[in-house]
């Protein structure tokens, strides 16, 4: 049977998270006639965030309410190349969203801006170190824009996500409280910076004895009534600790719900289908242009929608199977280093420092928030990438109170019984004397770290899943290493009765059963040549210049920032392009 055509559009948007709620609204605001093709269901703050029901963490938490259904679609993983894939059955490392908003939903509401360091590694590093300091394999890149470049444009999504937080670099003015290594903003963040809890300010005092300054995390969890951009309101955070995992019922967590969605889902020239999967995007018989794409409906049909513009805006991982299994760009070869297509996967490395007390100090774990963190960036700024540590990297250090849920949030030391009245005990004796001291570190690419299909493995619809092959290298574990050293340091200050350190070690392989972040990055890498990246500075294809490929797919390589500011920043800069310069003549931005 032949798919179903739908009549042609100006623009069709793959997944509405916080990517295509931003390009949907700013391509609607032009006069483009947008449809948005969501795979998940339709959700919204009310009702399908209202309180009483999402405080529910078996629901959500640990039944996974509001993410990908691995009984349907999955991917499959291995370490090496010489290993067999299997099946990711069980959610564990990562938690691909689903759904309107995506990923957007269950953040916690860390929002970072990129160091302009960062944007280019590779050429820094080489400058800095020379061509040693890279190691055999290590395959980073810059980012083919500049900080300079995106400023406006990670102040714009602050202001449409009412971030919280102090400036640390105002216009080149250095200001008490905020993060001293920050780089120069030209306005303050939109709301003021959440409470210090407990937690932060013992880490505030370690972090003074030590020559270190402290500061609050710049959050999208908003403090105070607001109204963004979009004249969208918002409330403040009521501390609640129900963000990472949750909507938030509150209207203070940025969202697509919370921030975007109110308004776009208004305008007459946008269209939403949700349980709409796409599974090809179509091209002419040249395949140097798009002609839109083909997805499955709620009914199980095959529906081809047509448009001028496509965008790319799923989920990393689902952007990178959705080019592979269109045949769009040469896919990527680890062993001979060409093509393009799932090229330097990368990932966060983590570790952290759990520390017991005595039961005279109380943290009240259950009043928290998702991005309710103190910070510290000494290890992770352009003055400690220049000391030559012995790997390429770095990461913030931070100590947070994200909520007290009995489940998943009950820690205990490693020397507790794990069953019994013994257990029952220790979680009386430590559910509200511990903190933790955490370190969020940056994941360089590698040759043998890459994203292609699966020979053998199939989705629910006969299509080849997408295998990931990826494991901790030594620059990586030298790096966590590293940061457990200075937390070890200040856990000594602050004198625990009890410590526990975990993180990469010599000879660990990476290990998807436990989640560490869902900060999954790379395979459709941006960057300044055609032959080394799948799209140009302004994300758009080398191969189909009417396509768009949006989120954090376009990472060479990870930060050791949460990556959701990047990501909205880069997403507005792409939509500023396409406005300004694409809409008025359509074709390449960039020579390849």
């Amino acid at each position: 049977m032949s798919a179903l055509k739908m009549a042609p559009v100006d623009a069709v948007v793959i997944g509405l998270g916080w990517t295509g709620s931003i390009m949907s609204r700013e391509l609607t605001e032009a006069g483009l006639k947008v449809v948005a093709l969501e795979r998940g269901e339709m959700r919204n703050t009310s009702p399908d965030f209202a309180y009483p029901r999402m405080a529910d963490e078996l629901t959500y938490g640990i039944r996974y309410k509001l993410f990908q259904n691995l009984a349907k679609e999955s991917l499959t993983i291995r370490h090496t190349p010489a290993d067999q894939a299997v099946p990711y059955r069980r959610l564990g490392a990562f938690l691909p969203g689903n759904g309107v908003g995506g990923a957007g939903v269950h953040w916690n509401g860390q929002h970072w801006r990129m160091q302009p360091y960062d944007l280019q590694l590779r050429s820094n590093t080489l400058e800095r170190h020379g061509a040693n300091a890279i190691p055999e394999g290590m395959t980073i890149q810059d980012w083919g824009v500049t900080y300079d470049e995106l400023e406006p444009y990670f102040d714009h999504f602050e202001k449409v996500c009412g971030t919280a937080g102090q400036a640390g670099n105002l216009r080149g003015q250095q200001i008490a409280g905020g993060n001293p290594f920050e780089a120069p903003r030209q306005n303050p963040y939109p709301t003021a910076p959440m409470k210090t809890l407990y937690a932060g300010e013992l880490l505030t005092q370690a972090g003074k004895e030590l020559g270190l300054s402290a500061f609050p995390c710049p959050a999208s969890n908003c403090t105070e009534p607001y109204t963004n951009p979009y004249g969208v309101q918002m409330g403040p955070c009521n501390y609640c600790g129900y963000c990472e995992r949750f909507g938030c019922f509150n209207y203070s967590k940025a969202s697509p719900q919370s921030t975007i969605l109110p308004v776009l889902l208004t305008q007459p020239n946008f269209e939403l289908r949700t349980q709409s999967k796409v599974v090809r995007i179509n091209t002419d018989s040249t395949g140097r242009r798009a002609t839109g794409v083909t997805y499955i409906d709620a009914q199980g049909r095959e529906v081809e929608q047509p448009a001028d513009l496509v965008i790319l805006s799923a989920f990393q991982l689902h952007n990178v199977r959705l080019l592979l299994l269109s045949k769009i760009g040469k896919p990527y070869d680890p062993i001979s280093g060409t093509g393009v297509v799932g090229k330097n996967y990368a990932y966060q490395t983590n570790s952290a420092v759990t520390l017991f007390f005595d039961k005279d100090k109380h943290f009240n774990p259950f009043v928290g928030a998702g991005a309710g963190y103190t910070c510290l960036d000494d290890f992770n700024n352009e003055a400690f990438f220049s000391q030559g540590n012995g790997f390429v990297g770095g990461a913030y250090l931070s100590s947070s109170t994200s909520g007290g849920r009995p489940i998943q949030q009950m820690v205990l030391p490693d020397t507790a019984p794990a069953w019994g009245s013994g257990w029952k005990q220790a979680i009386r004796d430590n559910y509200n004397h511990n903190m933790g001291l955490h370190a969020e570190g940056s994941s360089m690419a590698y040759r043998d770290c890459y994203l292609d299909l699966d020979p053998r493995y199939t989705d629910e619809h006969g299509l080849p899943m997408l295998r990931m092959t990826f494991d901790w290298k030594e620059n990586d574990i030298l790096q966590a290493q590293y940061m457990i050293q200075r937390m070890e340091e200040m856990a000594r200050v602050l004198n625990p009765r009890h410590s526990v350190s975990g993180g990469p070690k010599t000879g660990s392989r990476f290990d998807w059963r436990n989640y560490q972040s869902t900060h999954t990055t790379g395979g459709a890498i941006m960057g300044e040549h055609a032959g080394q990246s799948v799209v140009n500075k302004y994300l758009q294809s080398w191969d189909v210049p009417n396509l768009f490929v949006l989120g954090a797919s376009a990472f060479p390589q990870n930060m050791a920032y949460n990556p959701t500011g990047i990501v909205g920043a880069l997403t507005y800069w792409a939509a500023n392009a396409i406005r300004q310069q694409y809409l008025k003549h359509p074709g390449p931005l960039v020579s390849a």
